[in-house]
């Protein structure tokens, strides 16, 4: 337990103290967030705001985790991942933000890391560490190996973890503060699962979002960007598939999937039938143009977040009891 406060604590105060730091210097860079026009208008204002403020977080995350796990190969390996998919998402801001090409990464390119990405992350993960290509069902609580499908599995969790989280960065705090939750969550699920460096790595995760959130809350004085969100998605992700709990990541990360979902059931929507469902997507814009303030929404699905987290968690204990 005080690695684990020390771990949270550690990446909390890095992020907290890199904040002044970075986001003079981003502002000097002139690396400023476009503002889609087709968007709520009152985001226009946030025009300019700093963006690949990711850095912050995983900074924070990288010393913090190497600190107290830094002798854990599966800690390495979630590094990596987050890692690579945070450097995917800052060619992405880099060339958007610096290169003022408003579609960055061509989606090819972006695919072709993250099937990498999922490549490594299965195949070390299941020959070396010896994971295997199983798959943990909760509520029942038995494992089904998946065999040569596994790996189509983990790619579609990284591409789905990474680009949900991506599509839930559309307010201030709104990614920041709702992967503070899911990874409080995942925490207690890799202890449970006799993973406790994988739970320092959770902890060093929400402890340099919830530092981030100092800057990132409305109004936001810098935001992640890319950069930040991809390596997000990321570090659930590698948390999820090291400890077997892929499934379970759907609930933990509710929020995300239903963002994901939003998109997904108004791009069928119009193109199928003309028509939208909701004002607009991801559904966080919906609440908005619908005249709940950007807080509001924020705070309702920040709880929402905790709900699912805490939903995990009793079918987690309920499938390690004997399931149902």
């Amino acid at each position: 337990m005080q690695e684990l406060l020390l771990a949270a604590g550690t990446a909390f105060i890095i992020a907290l103290i890199a904040g002044p730091v970075f986001i003079p210097v981003l502002r000097r860079l002139k690396f400023g967030q476009s503002i889609r026009q087709e968007g709520p208008e009152r985001h226009y204002a946030k025009a300019g705001t700093p963006t690949m403020g990711g850095v912050i977080i995983l900074l924070a995350l990288i010393i913090a985790a190497l600190l107290f796990a830094g002798s854990s190969a599966e800690v390495w390996l979630a590094l990596f991942i987050t890692l690579g998919h945070g450097l995917i998402g800052f060619l992405d801001d880099f060339i958007k933000v610096v290169l003022k090409r408003s579609l960055g990464l061509k989606a090819r390119q972006k695919l072709a890391g993250q099937i990498f990405m999922a490549i490594a992350l299965a195949y070390i993960g299941s020959v070396y560490f010896g994971r295997g290509t199983d798959l943990w069902i909760p509520l029942v609580g038995v494992n089904v190996d998946f065999g040569p499908l596994y790996y189509v599995l983990i790619f579609f969790v990284l591409v789905g973890t990474t680009n949900a989280v991506n599509l839930t960065d559309g307010l201030d705090g709104l990614a920041a503060g709702t992967t503070v939750v899911a990874a409080l969550a995942y925490a207690a699920i890799a202890a449970s699962f006799g993973k406790p460096d994988l739970a320092i790595f959770s902890v060093a995760l929400a402890g340099a979002c919830l530092g981030f959130l100092k800057y990132n809350s409305h109004p936001a004085k810098i935001f992640m960007g890319d950069t930040g969100s991809l390596a997000l998605g990321g570090a659930l992700a590698s948390v999820a598939v090291l400890t077997k709990t892929e499934l379970l990541l759907v609930i933990v990360g509710g929020v995300f999937v239903v963002e994901a979902l939003s998109v997904i059931i108004q791009v069928i929507s119009f193109k199928s039938t003309g028509k939208r469902v909701f004002r607009m997507s991801p559904i966080h814009h919906h609440f908005e143009l619908g005249g709940w303030s950007e807080t509001r929404v924020v705070t309702v699905f920040w709880l929402a977040g905790a709900f699912c987290g805490a939903a995990a968690l009793i079918i987690m204990a309920v499938s390690r009891a004997g399931g149902l």
